[in-house]
């Protein structure tokens, strides 16, 4: 028999239903040739420092650095009856060989060979890579399994990232606790996020806001400026020396510009304006995700990538039909999609991009939580929005000469509006409408024409201090 270890017992439950295997048991479930069990993730995690000598149990200066020479690991305490289920079944002698289901990815590898390695087990395992638990996914990954060892070098950058988290928090942190003589938590990550926030924090704390002035001039629809006039006195010493006098074209150029496509999102991408659009921190975003892909709405989550592959054009035409026929916001949208915008088989490693999948056709969108909906519709959208037509503006500048001053003004016509259709009829739909840049449209005007008479007027003005950095930039950066 073969045993079958996902990373959670939902992940395990889709593949047990393809496998057959559904016959439940205490821990596993069980039909055919396989065995399908799973790990809660991590049964297995780094001993604590007090594991390797006992001495480590207080905190001590003179103690510091400790770094071990053999690593030890130990079970989490919470999971170890699934851990005892894990291990008995890797010792089954009807089980003769694995599959490694957990995450595709590098903390999936880490979890699964830190269990196998902690039941001392020796059998043969290969390789589940899937990027959606679609039954027609997980039915073609087992088609292509792969040995296990080829994966040896994530597993080993799994476990160095994990060890160099260990080094650096158990140092880190009992450094400058007994140096301060408090608590002071240290990590990898954590510090220098947090770095970060005190330093914007103390730009923040620290500005002086400046006063600045504009000085406008125009004549009918048309309005130039001249920007960030240091004194009050000097805007309207400008504005006094315009008013009523004859300002004069010197300068108008036009240019038709294209703004391409947004590629599809990563995680990171889709953490972003979850959080712009629905205020969404990352983890929420993360967590929705990971729920829509094991509802199988989704592909998997965890990606770096914006890009599909080649052999994925198909599955694309189909999902961008589906989705205009499934997701209520997009009802009645026509678009001939680009595929091959969105495609490059160099830009994808481990995981495509993340798109919405087949089984949303089957789906009642409905009933689904709204957060849920609303991540299916930002992914939906930008589905669309990816493949779409280029959005093309004409772009129009014009400087205005007056008194020896420069004054300047742009404005833009849309020539075809594109992908960006699709971008305004989400927008409309939410509650807390996003303010786009003003589209200014100019009157027709040509280089040397005098405009007599214009107005001058002086706007104040405030320079304003940098932003407190969102939950998402420092999960990120961090």
């Amino acid at each position: 028999m073969i045993l079958v270890i996902a990373e959670k017992p939902s992940v395990a439950q889709s593949i047990a239903k393809v496998l057959g295997a559904t016959s439940r048991k205490d821990g596993y479930m069980e039909g055919g040739n396989y065995i399908v069990s799973w790990c809660f993730g991590h049964l297995v995690e780094l001993a604590d420092a007090s594991s390797y000598d006992e001495r480590y149990a207080k905190w001590r200066y003179d103690d510091l650095p400790i770094v071990p020479e053999s690593w030890m690991f130990k079970v989490t305490k919470d999971k170890t009856q699934q851990f005892k289920v894990l291990s008995a079944l890797m010792k089954d002698k009807r089980v003769t060989e694995l599959v490694c289901a957990t995450d595709a990815g590098r903390e999936g590898e880490l979890i699964f060979r830190l269990v196998y390695n902690k039941a001392g087990c020796t059998k043969p395992f290969k390789r589940l890579w899937i990027s959606s638990l679609e039954d027609s996914a997980i039915r073609e990954g087992f088609q292509h399994l792969r040995d296990g060892k080829d994966y040896d070098r994530l597993y080993e950058a799994a476990l160095s990232r994990s060890k160099a988290d260990w080094i650096v928090g158990i140092n880190g942190t009992r450094l400058f606790t007994t140096l301060y003589h408090k608590k002071l938590v240290v990590g990898r990550v954590q510090t220098p996020t947090l770095a970060m926030l005190v330093e914007r924090d103390g730009k923040i704390s620290t500005f002086q806001k400046e006063k600045y002035f504009n000085v406008h001039v125009g004549k009918g629809d048309l309005t130039a400026d001249l920007e960030k006039v240091k004194t009050e006195e000097e805007a309207k010493r400008i504005a006094a020396a315009c008013e009523k006098k004859q300002a004069v074209v010197s300068s108008l150029k036009r240019e038709t510009k294209t703004v391409n496509p947004p590629k599809l999102y990563d995680l990171t991408t889709l953490q972003r304006e979850a959080n712009r659009y629905y205020g969404f921190t990352a983890q929420q975003t993360l967590d929705l995700v990971q729920t829509l892909y094991e509802k199988k709405l989704l592909t998997y989550p965890r990606t770096d990538s914006q890009f599909i592959t080649d052999d994925m054009e198909d599955t694309a035409r189909q999902v961008i039909s589906i989705v205009c026929r499934q997701l209520p916001l997009f009802s009645g949208v026509s678009i001939t999609p680009d595929i091959a915008r969105v495609t490059d088989n160099s830009k994808v490693t481990d995981h495509h991009a993340i798109l919405p999948t087949v089984q949303l056709e089957k789906q009642d969108v409905s009933v689904l939580p709204q957060s849920e909906q609303k991540i299916l519709n930002l992914v939906g959208m930008r589905l669309l929005c990816a493949t779409g037509e280029k959005h093309t503006y004409a772009e129009t500048q014009i400087s205005l000469s007056c008194e020896g001053y420069e004054f300047k003004t742009k404005g833009k016509t849309v020539v075809q509006n594109g992908w960006k259709s699709i971008e305004e009829l989400f927008k409309a739909s939410l509650k807390a409408k996003e303010k786009d840049d003003p589209v200014k449209s100019l009157p027709e005007v040509h280089e040397g024409d005098a405009l007599d008479g214009v107005s001058a007027s002086v706007t104040e003005h405030f320079t304003t201090p940098p932003k407190q950095y969102t939950d998402v930039i420092c999960y990120h950066r961090g």
